[in-house]
């Protein structure tokens, strides 16, 4: 199905559903209830998953794939904003011609520093990599203030000439939309105590996220993917038979850093607001926490991990002290408030010191990521086969 194999397809199609029924998945809790504080299905958060899941995707090809480590792929997702955000600005607040010139210019801005870097192999790419991230960053900041806003960013206005759309009448916005449809657009369903929201920007990245995972999919069962899994296993050995792998190299970087500009473009579709900090380094080390946490090398993996941070990131970020004097309001004060102060580090604002555990626990005992973990715990259920006995004693050994 697809040019997929089976098992491929049956994953494709596990990750539709979850995508499809995320706004039932992500609610899980009764609004007004105590544990509503960990429902994640609301629009903002969920366009996040899947639009960070896209970047992590792109970066797994370069990383999981080929063995190429880059410290600088949030300059594409940046330069990919800017490119929507102008193209919004100049011709229509239509999300389409945003998001295909956003993966035109990331991918030639990729095939230029990627040229450049993969002269270089280890951490010495690495760091060039971190070096033109950062020189994006600064020339974006403040160099080049009247192309990007600087450190204000920029955001479509009333007067921007938007050749292709009808003038807006007195005090409307500009609002992104496809063909019409605005990505504000929600539709809300009570059930009982739950309110699920579906929304339609959401469900225009989900579309493209499981159209890119397709693709990887693709990628990586194709001749071309298999090179790019020998560059990672020994290229010196590659180069001795005789191929060269810098174009195969290089194609992914490209590939990659195409990928990064789609996820630029629709967080512009999602939210009209671009800025320099989207070029950060800290914005390129959580794509590289993002693949290994969910588990380099794997299909799924970077969406997994993808969606953890950002979880982590929008959900255990908002547990202040508040909320946690309310978890604990039913014990003795003195409990309650030692309660308190052992958990308060590790929530709210300290919920980086909760994921840098998390981390270092799944770097040490699942070193293939969540996925491994997924793979541990399925393995628990699986019935083992009895061994029929034999008249000596012994047993034929598994081939």
């Amino acid at each position: 199905m697809f040019g997929l194999t089976k098992r491929d397809t049956t994953l494709l199609l596990v990750v539709a559903v979850l995508t499809i029924f995320a706004p039932f998945i992500l609610n899980p809790f009764p609004e007004g209830s105590a544990m509503a504080q960990f429902n994640a299905g609301y629009p903002d958060l969920m366009q996040r998953l899947v639009i960070f899941g896209i970047f992590a995707i792109g970066f797994n090809i370069l990383f999981g794939l080929t063995g190429y480590l880059s410290f600088g792929h949030a300059a594409f997702l940046g330069v990919g904003s800017y490119a929507a955000i102008w193209m919004m600005k100049l011709l229509t607040m239509n999300v389409i011609p945003a998001i295909m010139i956003s993966v035109l210019v990331a991918g030639l801005f990729s095939l230029l520093v990627g040229w450049i870097s993969l002269r270089r192999s280890g951490i010495y790419f690495s760091i060039l990599t971190l070096a033109f991230a950062q020189m994006s960053y600064s020339l974006a900041y403040s160099v080049l203030t009247p192309i990007t806003g600087g450190e204000t960013g920029l955001q479509p206005k009333v007067n921007d000439p938007r050749i292709l759309d009808a003038a807006l009448t007195e005090g409307q916005n500009p609002r992104a939309n496809l063909f019409g449809l605005e990505m504000g657009t929600s539709y809300e369903m009570a059930v009982g105590g739950w309110i699920f929201t579906f929304n339609a920007g959401y469900y225009i990245a989900a579309i493209v996220m499981l159209l890119a995972f397709y693709l990887s999919i693709r990628i990586f069962r194709s001749p071309f993917g298999m090179m790019l899994r020998a560059v990672k296993s020994n290229q010196q050995r590659l180069n001795y038979t005789g191929l060269n792998a810098k174009p195969y190299t290089l194609a992914a970087f490209v590939i990659s850093g195409m990928y990064a500009g789609l996820a630029g473009g629709l967080l512009v579709a999602m939210d009209t607001q671009v800025g320099a900090e989207r070029m950060f380094w800290t914005a390129s080390g959580e794509v590289v926490l993002m693949t290994i946490l969910g588990g380099a090398g794997t299909l799924i993996g970077p969406v997994l991990g993808a969606g953890f941070i950002k979880y982590m990131e929008n959900i255990v970020s908002k547990i202040n002290k508040t909320v946690l004097e309310q978890w604990f309001a039913f014990m003795p004060d003195g409990i309650e408030d030692f309660f308190i102060t052992i958990v308060y580090p590790f929530v709210g604002k300290g919920w980086h010191l909760t994921l840098g555990l998390l981390f270092m626990m799944v770097v040490i005992f699942l070193p293939g990521g969540l996925v491994q973990g997924g793979q541990k715990v399925a393995g628990l259920f699986k019935r083992k086969k009895p061994v029929d006995d034999k008249p000596d004693g012994k047993t034929t050994p598994a081939e």
